[in-house]
């Protein structure tokens, strides 16, 4: 995968990182270019009890590359035993960092909700389900984020939990929808995207990978984003058939924040 300067190699065994890593990094330095040796992490996962036999570190030339167990790109967070956990927090951290730029705005008593509530549609809650269309997300996942989005909507109106206000009530008054339902929204919206795509895009090719011969370990399977999908269609009682009327499904799926 690349991304202007960033590049990620993808490999089942170490062996073969090591030789494409050797490949990239001959040809980078053919075209006078160098591959950043501090800035090269390489991530094991262990998504199943599946284990690569070999026994070994990942080198570029004669140096070690580091191992690490979490893997960042493109602002959403990949890790080693495929949980969102870091990814969910980082968006929440993400959130709060917009929204202390904003509290100027935010938190100014002159300014009416309404306004308010705006201004946060607009740059707090995109930089908090940023990805967030992708993530097998479970009920303590939802529960962060909306913890989280009700103590910036509770400021913002001046309240606190003592107060006693519900959340109901400053969701109306600030105009902002349940954050878990426009989660729910995007998960939606990018199933639609992915299913109106041709079966041989590439996309639609790692949706349809099979994993049955992959050894789970003991206890309840991880959660899977298709399993995620079919609770949202359960939810709204749709029919995933109805992708394909673009209009349709967008309008099913939409969730309206409060005026």
């Amino acid at each position: 995968m690349l991304f202007a300067d960033d590049i990620v190699l993808i490999e089942k065994t170490k062996e073969g990182a090591k030789a494409k890593l050797e490949l990239w990094r001959n040809a980078l330095e053919s075209k006078g270019l160098h591959l950043s040796r501090s800035k090269t992490e390489y991530m094991e996962c262990t998504f199943s009890q599946e284990r690569n036999s070999y026994i070994g570190d990942v080198t570029i030339g004669d140096q070690i590359v580091k191992k690490s167990e979490r893997f960042r790109y493109l602002g959403s967070i990949i890790q080693n035993d495929g949980e969102i956990d870091n990814d969910v927090i980082s968006r929440i951290q993400a959130g709060w960092v917009k929204w202390r730029n904003a509290s100027g705005v935010l938190c100014d008593r002159k300014i009416p909700s309404k306004i308010k509530g705006k201004f946060y549609k607009t740059v707090v809650r995109p930089a908090m389900i940023y990805g967030a269309e992708c993530w097998p997300a479970k009920k303590k996942h939802t529960n962060k984020i909306n913890v989280a989005e009700m103590r910036m909507l509770r400021w913002m109106c001046g309240y606190t939990r003592k107060d006693r206000m519900k959340n109901e009530y400053i969701r109306k008054k600030v105009g902002v929808a349940p954050i878990e339902d426009k989660l729910r929204e995007s998960r939606l919206r990018w199933f639609g995207h992915l299913n109106r795509r041709p079966i041989e895009a590439p996309v639609r090719k790692i949706e349809l990978l099979d994993f049955a011969h992959v050894q789970r370990g003991r206890g309840r399977p991880k959660k899977t984003w298709q399993e995620t999908i079919r609770s949202d269609l359960s939810y709204l009682n749709l029919d995933k058939n109805l992708v394909t009327d673009r209009a349709q499904w967008k309008q099913r799926i939409h969730v309206a924040d409060p005026t």
